[in-house]
């Protein structure tokens, strides 16, 4: 376990106090076949199971008595055939004293205990796993397509509740995936400009960096050429001089918690004037983000500052036109940026997406909107001390829809397509950093800083070469 057995007990007493009656259900992952049954995919445990047990073995379920405080860890002891084959680990019986829960069981008894409370709440999360909606359909009958809508609101709001601000032992394991991070991107600005490389070897030595010293990647690696594409894989195609590199990717500790960094760099060594021009406004809206970032204030804001920042320079380049407000109300701006400013950050690079959007970035006081663009902005509420979010302004130039909305009138009084029709095969520039909120303000995560004004990412190349 990452914390001590208090942490973990401390955390289940909130949520037992947070949902109040009935019983909770925490399912944890099992393993996952790749092509057969002993040849699977790398384990990675719930989330939500391991804030509140700290235990990373598969086949493991909680529950957790609201009413009477009683918690049960329901879970199969090893064999000696997978002893033989896959080492002496730590028993059920451990993990549920390592963890401070009084009782274990079987886990073929956990029907058994659903049954005695017939007429009581179930609370259970959304499933993302196949066998945890078939286990769920035998345990309640409820089929998987309903499971998401049968999901407990109150569940899911009291774990978000918690999850959402970061204690000070959960910052510094952030701290520690961040600094693989700056190891991942500093690693692909010294290979970009290197004769003969590809997207897909930058991809696969980063991978392995994050691998080696923590515990995976966050997610997959976004390593394009193509930077119009939001999620651009790695091809083996070789790098172009005179085009940008955008490399999207994180670092996973062996505890699950993340880091997301993006950059942008030239191929060349040394950007163009018409893609330094580019670079620059999104370095200036990441930089502006960041005198936002504060408690009270809502990311929201935040976000529609960005936007009537790019607006404005990019009417300076003579890309846009007319007035900002009424541009960026238009959505206008969504034709370069068709993302949101950010997301949260912990033990998911988009932490827990899975329970939904509304929950997780969202509150009463506001709600995600259908306008292009800014319907993709995963969190828009007040921002907290202890909250970890990206900072990821971005400027894009995608031909497709371009075109869609040149011909079909799209925000014609806004958008200078002739003048857009030049940067058809620019690609596209994204930044981005983890920010943790302070009392006062914000600070990156991280001790240092992977370069992303284009002077200084200029230099770090330059000087990689000496």
């Amino acid at each position: 376990m990452l914390f001590s057995q208090a942490t973990y007990i401390e955390r289940r007493r909130q949520l037992r106090d947070l949902v109040g009656d009935g019983i909770i259900l925490l399912f944890g992952n099992n393993n996952s076949p790749m092509n057969y049954p002993n040849n699977g995919y790398k384990f990675r445990q719930d989330s939500s199971f391991l804030y509140f047990t700290g235990q990373h073995r598969e086949g493991l379920t909680l529950a957790i008595d609201c009413n009477s405080g009683k918690e049960i860890l329901f879970g199969d002891e090893v064999s000696i055939d997978d002893i033989v084959w896959y080492g002496k680990v730590k028993s059920a019986a451990e993990m549920a004293e390592e963890s401070g829960i009084a009782e274990l069981r079987p886990y073929g008894r956990l029907a058994d205990l659903v049954a005695e409370a017939k007429g009581r709440t179930i609370h259970y999360l959304p499933p993302y796993r196949h066998e945890n909606m078939i286990e769920i359909m035998n345990l309640l009958g409820i089929k998987p397509e309903e499971q998401k809508a049968h999901s407990s609101v109150t569940l899911i709001k009291a774990i978000v509740k918690l999850r959402s601000i970061k204690s000070e032992e959960e910052i510094a394991e952030l701290e520690r995936a961040a600094a693989i991070g700056y190891k991942m991107h500093t690693t692909a600005m010294k290979l970009a400009t290197l004769p003969g490389m590809t997207e897909a070897y930058i991809s696969g030595v980063i991978e392995g960096i994050a691998c080696s010293l923590g515990s995976n990647i966050s997610f997959g690696n976004i390593v394009t050429m193509h930077g119009e594409i939001m999620h651009g894989c790695p091809s083996p195609v070789v790098l172009e001089p005179g085009r940008l590199l955008l490399v999207d990717a994180g670092a996973e500790t062996f505890e699950h918690y993340c880091s997301d960094n993006t950059r942008t760099m030239p191929i060349s060594g040394k950007f163009t004037q018409k893609q330094r021009d580019i670079v620059q406004i999104v370095a200036d809206c990441h930089d502006l983000a960041l005198t936002f970032a504060k408690p009270g204030l809502r990311w929201y804001d935040t976000h529609m500052a960005v936007c009537r920042l790019m607006t404005e320079r990019l009417k300076d380049l003579g890309l846009m036109k007319g007035n900002t407000d009424d541009a960026v109300a238009a959505g206008a701006h969504a034709m370069f940026m068709p993302h949101g400013l950010g997301h949260m950050m912990g033990m998911d690079v988009h932490d827990m997406e899975g329970l939904g959007q509304n929950y997780v970035g969202y509150d009463d006081t506001i709600q995600p909107s259908s306008q292009f663009g800014l319907a993709s902005l995963r969190f828009a509420r007040k921002l907290e001390v202890g909250h970890v979010i990206t900072d990821e302004p971005g400027i894009y130039f995608i031909p497709d829809l371009i075109d869609d909305w040149q011909r079909n009138g799209t925000n014609a009084d806004f958008i200078c397509f002739d003048k857009v029709n030049e940067y058809r095969d620019f690609g596209g520039v994204r930044i981005e950093d983890d920010v943790l909120i302070t009392p006062d303000g914000c600070r990156f995560l991280g001790e240092d800083r992977i370069p992303y004004h284009p002077a200084d990412v200029e230099e770090f190349i330059a000087k990689s070469k000496e």
